[in-house]
């Protein structure tokens, strides 16, 4: 075609001269100019590269593109004949760029259009030699008005496109880390939601937060913590969902938005991949670091509708997810807005429990595995509320490390069992647990020193109990702690080993004098294929050939108390002997003389059941009972206040904020029905369970309730009271269990 075919597409003739008249004084003013001048000037525009020229059919393939255009293709494929659309494409088909329509639509909508930024399809694997243009094109129509393509000029604007774009994602993503950042995640969340509310779709949001990351920030320096980012950042896109988007919404925060995803099976396995793999150990600056993390799950449209809604929600499961002892996930739960109102009541009461002296130190005696005679006790801390009564250090110890409480509280536990001990006859020793926050505080050492000297205790006699968490972070730092510590002459014992972050390397290097073995080995040790058995024994050989002493903990049946007993475990600790009890009650027994603990405790370990004690929905047909729920598994339940229910019938099982499982009974006597689940429940990630699934926002406002965020309570009676479905007569009779009444339906 040439500039020449250009030049008639926008009206002009071939070379005959033209006259340009003026209607009202064309004699005054006239101007010749011949279509040959014109076509001259295009031309000297297309050469001097201001403007490019292209053109297409009605198929709006390309018939024209000018030279210098072509040559900025980077391969030697065909260009002319090609679809416009196929060559070119918009930048907001760049996953970076903000929306605008696709190439594609605006041809096919035969829509003009100016100054729209364009790049060559095909480049993308060579970011740095992509090229931009400004497109500008117009639809042409013959005089049918039949309409045969376009006509329009191109400008090369990589340079300050190239620029723009830069500038653009430095304003939306992290520089550090490449991620989004929090700006972007912002938006892109909100979009997402506004979106999804229209085409009924979910959207997961899940929160990370760094365990001991301000540690290794402290030890290794802020480089060394950049480094560190980066390289969970780069763990993070290994491991992420597909489809998910990935943000760094501040310090050591992490967000990931994952579409189309409700099912908490998932997720809960997703977030524990996530878990694992950030928490192995990483190279910095040639050390060995380790850190962890914790969680927070929420979901759209069940947790929160709109996006503060919904991080908010996501903040509490993390919060949450922290005060349970990190490196765990939680979804998130009505029950979480009142928990941390209680957390906060409870960090004001700690800081003054002390002053006021609703704390106490009690003691659980550590027994000889074989003779069962005391050889020391654990000192274990103790609150007595004056209105919420007795508060367990599972909760309150998490609140304390979170509000930088546990170095007061921690000085004056080591500060009370001293003493305490100092009174005891005889001389067995005392075991005092160092949280990791403790034991890296640079002044422990002084502490313990203190303690040792107002109390008159022998360094010997106390032992202080560190968790595998400390080897989080800075692994030198930790060496020159416990090489202080060794300096006053107190002994080191090792707890919960093999359940966080530590390797045997460390037990090479570290001067401990007493591996506790963690509970959860303990449990069931007794039962025939369990790898509890084994996993004891090698731990207890390993400790002694490393001139280590062993203690089992968590010991409660007399099957587990044989088979420890059986292997090379030097003493016991748990129910099974004793709780923890008060300095009153171990002076008594030291003083009697008898040091001897007689075990007490069921013939065999029983698998541990959530007995649970609350009510909940039952819907039959089209009919919705009450019911007392009372134990709760992964596959099934025991229900009481239906009554007489035949075995095999079908029930669905209403558990509160949209859990809905079916059940069939399986057991059935009066009122107390046993219940095997269709779809077996997950974990919640706090130890208890959930199902994957919920009743949908979206389907409860079909049947007239509000779109919302689930709130707390039963939904089927709801959703059953808005539905067409003609009720019949109920079949079983309800039974009140509380208060001995009954009715029917």
């Amino acid at each position: 075609m040439g500039v020449r075919g250009i030049w008639k597409g926008f009206g002009g003739n071939d070379v005959d001269p033209v006259r340009v008249p003026d209607a009202e004084a064309a004699a005054s003013r006239v101007s010749v100019v011949s279509d040959r001048d014109r076509l001259a000037m295009l031309e000297g525009v297309e050469a001097s590269d201001l403007a490019w020229f292209w053109a297409t059919d009605a198929e709006c393939r390309l018939t024209y593109l000018s030279a210098k255009a072509i040559t900025q293709f980077a391969d030697d494929r065909p260009v002319i004949g090609q679809p416009v659309a196929r060559i070119l494409k918009t930048a907001s088909e760049d996953a970076d760029q903000e929306e605008v329509k696709p190439l594609s639509y605006l041809l096919s909508s035969r829509s003009s259009f100016t100054e729209l930024a364009v790049s060559i399809n095909g480049d993308e694997g060579k970011e740095s030699a992509r090229k931009w243009w400004l497109l500008t094109g117009r639809p042409q129509f013959n005089k049918k008005q039949d309409f045969t393509g376009y006509r329009g000029t191109v400008r090369d604007i990589t340079a300050t496109y190239e620029e723009k774009r830069k500038t653009s994602r430095m304003a939306a993503f992290d520089a550090l880390t490449g991620l989004s950042n929090r700006h972007r995640m912002t938006q892109r969340l909100t979009a997402a939601l506004t979106a999804y509310k229209i085409e009924k779709r979910s959207c997961a949001i899940i929160m990370l937060d760094l365990d001991r990351f301000k540690q290794v920030n402290d030890t290794l320096g802020h480089p060394a913590g950049d480094e560190l980012l980066r390289q969970v950042s780069q763990r993070l896109q290994r491991v992420a969902p597909t489809g998910a988007e990935i943000g760094r919404i501040g310090g050591d925060e992490f967000q990931l938005i994952v579409p189309d995803l409700d099912d908490r099976g998932k997720l809960g396995d997703c977030a524990n991949r996530l878990i694992q793999m950030i928490s192995q150990p990483y190279s910095i600056e040639g050390r060995r670091a380790i850190i962890g993390t914790s969680v927070g799950i929420a979901v759209a449209p069940y947790d929160g509708i709109e996006s503060s809604e919904l991080v908010k929600a996501a903040d509490l499961a993390l919060y949450a997810a922290k005060g349970g002892g990190r490196g765990q996930f939680r979804f998130y739960s009505n029950d979480l807005k009142e928990s941390a109102e209680d957390r906060r009541e409870i960090e004001e009461d700690l800081r003054d429990a002390i002053v006021r002296e609703q704390l106490e130190m009690r003691y659980q005696p550590q027994v000889d595995a074989r003779l069962h005679i005391v050889r020391g006790f654990e000192a274990l801390m103790r609150w007595e509320h004056p209105e919420h009564g007795a508060i367990s250090p599972a909760v309150f110890i998490p609140i304390a490390e979170e509000s930088s409480l546990i170095d007061s509280l921690g000085a004056w536990a080591l500060t009370q069992s001293c003493k305490d001990a100092a009174k005891w006859p005889g001389t067995l020793p005392v075991s005092v647990n160092v949280s990791a926050r403790q034991f890296m505080n640079e002044d422990l050492p002084t502490v313990v020193a203190k303690a040792l000297s107002e109390s008159g205790l022998p360094a010997s006699r106390l032992e202080l109990e560190i968790t595998e968490s400390v080897f989080m972070g800075d692994v030198g730092s930790a060496q020159d702690m416990f090489a202080r510590l060794k300096k006053l002459g107190v002994k080191l014992a090792l707890d919960d080993f093999g359940t966080g972050y530590s390797s045997l390397s460390y037990l090479r290097q570290a001067p401990f004098d007493k591996i506790k073995i963690d509970q959860s080995f303990v449990r069931g040790c007794a039962e025939d294929g369990k790898s509890g058995r084994a996993i004891i024994n090698a731990i207890a050989s390993l400790a002694r050939a490393m001139d280590m002493t062993t203690v089992a903990e968590g010991v409660e049946a007399m099957d587990e108390l044989e088979t420890v007993g059986s292997l090379e475990v030097d003493t016991v600790q748990g129910f099974i002997f004793s709780r923890a009890v008060s300095q009153g009650d171990v002076v008594a027994k030291l003083e009697s003389g008898e040091l001897r603990y007689e075990p007490v405790g069921p013939a065999k370990h029983r698998a541990q059941r959530r007995t649970l004690f609350r009510r909940i929905g039952i819907v039959h047909e089209d009919h919705h009972y009450v019911a007392m729920l009372r134990d709760l598994s992964r596959t099934g339940a025991r229900i009481e206040g239906l009554l007489d229910v035949p075995i095999g019938t079908d029930l669905v099982i209403d558990l509160g904020e949209g859990q809905i499982v079916v059940g069939k009974v399986r057991r059935s006597q009066d009122a107390t029905q046993g219940l095997e689940f269709e779809m077996p429940l997950v974990s919640d990630g706090a130890g208890g369970l959930c199902t994957r699934h919920r009743v949908s926002p979206y389907m409860l406002a079909n049947v007239g309730m509000p779109l919302q965020a689930l709130p707390s309570g039963h939904h089927l009676a709801a959703a059953a009271a808005g539905s067409d479905t003609s009720r019949t007569r109920p079949r079983f009779m309800q039974v009140d269990v509380g208060g001995g009444a009954s009715r029917a339906g």
